[in-house]
């Protein structure tokens, strides 16, 4: 496939769903693997050479999908396993009492892990739903991609396509592959605003003084209405036709809050050029490659250098309203895609401010990692770490 390829033609169906009541069951080892997959994805955090970002196609206008197919950046080279600062509260994995009476003040998991990448939505979220799961995660590794895993991620690439045609665009720096992000941003908002349709848009912001990064699984936008207001999707897959039990749709709430919040944002013409290059190491005066300009003037948004493109893309936020206080979970069954439920519920400002706070405290190093609570154990059973995790080593050895 190359840049010139021609664009598929994809009309989105829509029709209204008679959802039978369906028992809610606690969670299987099998579920809760696609639940680690989004726990543990990095999609939005622009992952070495592989950069994939979005454009659409249903009727008359549409919308490709830029990708990297170079891979001449270097990104972060793999981190050495570490433990955490030593306390009373939890000790890591290589702890060992004689070896941890160090004075040194231990650098933040954001500034370890996150620096010039920006904080993803999803590391709020597996943060959310066990902090010392996330943190083990980080020093030890992603716990192995399964079968479930696979075919959540799948039914998510399927449902971008019916929207979506992927091209390879060449990246030769890290200004291009943002470059493809923001171009990719807003091609999928004009999407959204001339067909009402648009999927896995990609969005990058300031909140609470971190940068972070994320992808909306879908956005609905009215076409005939007089007030026209995006609405926020997220689409989960189930492996049994059960619902989940409310800590994971706890935590679900909370992604498109995430999500929310940072589109709100940024709409609002609150992006901050500056510290967005500053922070991401990021040259404002880059020539982008001769791909992404060729693909930005046929869009209609002529540009030079990662500077006119960040220009062109607060642009384009001015032009979109913020999102609706009424956000949708659905969730569908893996084998047949049918749909078990949805979940329609209330943007709630105050306990996502508190969420984030809480998170960015464990992210920034002011406290160390906190176990689940006591009627939340049951994550443990599910949990590749939990052999290795001292709330069940601790107790194991209590008991015996």
């Amino acid at each position: 496939m190359n840049p010139s390829d021609h664009i598929i033609d994809s009309p989105i169906k829509s029709s209204p769903y008679n959802v039978p009541e369906i028992p809610i069951e606690i969670v299987s080892e099998e579920e809760m693997a696609l639940i680690e997959a989004a726990f543990t994805a990095t999609r939005s955090s622009l992952p070495s050479s592989f950069i994939s970002s979005s454009a659409s196609s249903s009727s008359s206008q549409s919308r490709l999908s830029l990708f990297s197919s170079v891979s001449s950046i270097s990104f972060h080279s793999k981190r050495r396993l570490s433990g955490c600062s030593e306390g009373n509260t939890v000790r890591d994995i290589e702890d060992s009492g004689a070896t941890q009476k160090k004075s040194i003040v231990p650098q933040s998991l954001l500034d370890r892990f996150r620096r010039r990448r920006g904080l993803a939505i999803t590391d709020l979220t597996a943060s959310e739903w066990c902090e010392k799961q996330m943190e083990f995660t980080l020093l030890y590794g992603k716990p192995r991609r399964t079968k479930a895993m696979k075919a959540g991620s799948d039914r998510h690439t399927k449902l971008e396509e019916e929207v979506i045609k992927k091209i390879k665009v060449q990246v030769k720096a890290v200004e291009d592959a943002w470059g493809l992000k923001l171009m990719n941003f807003i091609v999928g908002s004009n999407q959204l605003l001339f067909e009402g349709l648009t999927r896995e848009l990609p969005l990058v912001g300031l909140v609470d003084g971190v940068w972070m990064v994320g992808a909306i699984d879908e956005l609905r936008m009215p076409l005939t209405e007089e007030i026209r207001t995006p609405s926020l999707v997220d689409t989960k897959t189930r492996v049994k036709a059960t619902l989940p039990s409310e800590p994971q749709q706890r935590n679900g709430r909370l992604q498109l809050m995430c999500y929310k919040y940072l589109w709100d944002n940024i709409v609002a013409d609150s992006f901050p050029a500056d510290r967005f290059f500053d922070f991401f190491g990021l040259n404002p005066h880059h020539v982008l490659s001769e791909d992404i300009i060729e693909h930005a003037t046929s869009s209609g948004f002529p540009v030079k250098t990662l500077e006119d493109l960040v220009t062109c893309f607060r642009n384009a936020c001015c032009l979109l309203p913020p999102a609706h206080d009424q956000l949708l979970l659905r969730y569908e069954l893996q084998g047949d895609h049918s749909l078990l439920g949805e979940d329609q519920f209330a943007y709630e400002s105050d306990w996502l401010k508190s969420q984030i706070q809480c998170c960015l405290e464990f992210w920034m190093g002011n406290r160390e990692a906190r176990y689940v609570p006591a009627e939340e154990r049951w994550k443990c059973r599910i949990c590749k770490f939990a052999s290795v995790c001292p709330t069940n080593t601790s107790t194991n050895s209590s008991s015996s």
